[in-house]
């Protein structure tokens, strides 16, 4: 097959881009480099059926010749870059998740959309299914990225009513694992980070709001599993496994071996407290389930991190003219 992927330069993107190369598809990815990294995609040049395009698909998603699907990934993905970029984050959603399936429209081609499990917004309903339809504060700072999302699940489906578009919706929970921004604002990132720099690991809150962390190849091995099927969704991907902030920072500071501290600060507005996947919809649709725990996970993503420095590029440094 012949993918589009948008946002391929990206952390999740990129995995994505690899995994099609890897199986034999030809993979077209589009990025403008707004949060995504070149490095990341710097060695899947090598291959031959690897295409990149220099786009912001809120503009245009144009893409030369057929293609057979087009998964959509492009956005800001964790609050810092959300809230630095809240008019591009809600533009993405919109206009480039119509762009997109335009794109899929024109060539008759399966469309993904990667939403996001924050649709559910701070959660009333624990464990989260697809059914509940979310609990989202529409004009709080997170509501660019939160509302985006379910525009653009909105559109999808329209799309898919409308035109005939062979759309399907997975809802991604919280992943990790190596590609991901030392400084991108994720928790795990964050406190890896601290921990091999013996700087004080900060937790928002008191500690004990939940999450569900997902590792990289599991999530990556859900999305190519949804792209082949003709299953329309939404359907959540993630890891059931329900932890604390405060046992996942014990669990990093074990396997980094750090004597760092921990220091509290206040909880950001609108955060969610409760966050747990019902995978129901996956293993039985898709026979999907995460197979890497959470520990063996954190530590593949810590042995990433150690070689690598602990600063950010400045992203001035990619940008890249069009291609």
């Amino acid at each position: 097959m012949r993918i589009a992927v948008t946002g391929g330069g990206g952390f999740l993107g990129s995995h994505l881009c690899e995994a099609l190369l890897r199986r034999g598809d030809a993979v077209v990815c589009l990025d403008n480099f707004s949060t995504g990294r070149p490095e990341n995609i710097a060695h899947l040049r090598k291959f031959p059926a690897f295409e990149f395009i220099h786009s912001d698909v809120s503009v245009a998603a144009d893409v030369p010749g057929p293609l057979d699907a087009v998964a959509h990934l492009a956005s800001p993905a964790s609050p810092p870059d959300y809230l630095r970029l809240p008019l591009e984050t809600l533009a993405v959603g919109s206009r480039g998740t119509e762009n997109a399936l335009e794109l899929a429209r024109r060539n008759h081609a399966r469309f993904l959309l990667a939403s996001t499990s924050e649709v559910y917004g701070d959660p009333l309903v624990h464990p989260q299914e697809e059914e509940y339809w979310g609990n989202v504060n529409p004009v709080g700072p997170r509501s660019v990225y939160d509302e985006a999302k379910r525009y653009a699940e909105a559109v999808s489906l329209a799309y898919h009513r409308s035109h005939g578009v062979d759309v399907g919706i997975i809802r991604i929970f919280n992943t990790y694992g190596p590609r991901m921004r030392p400084h991108d604002g994720r928790v795990v990132t964050s406190f890896i980070n601290q921990a091999l720099g013996g700087e004080p690991l900060t937790i928002y809150g008191d500690g004990k709001q939940t999450r569900s962390f997902c590792y990289v190849s599991d999530l990556i091995r859900g999305l190519i599993t949804m792209l082949d099927s003709s299953e329309t969704g939404p359907i959540n991907l993630g890891n059931p496994d329900e932890w604390t902030v405060s046992e996942l920072a014990q669990l990093v500071l074990e396997i980094t071996g750090s004597d760092s501290e921990i220091q509290y600060h206040p909880l950001p507005t609108d955060d969610p407290t409760r966050r747990r996947p019902v995978i129901t919809r996956a293993r039985e649709h898709l026979g999907w389930y995460p197979e890497v725990s959470v520990a063996d996970g954190v530590h593949r993503t810590v042995e990433w991190f150690r070689g690598r420095p602990h600063d950010d590029v400045p992203l001035a440094a990619f940008e890249t003219p069009a291609l």
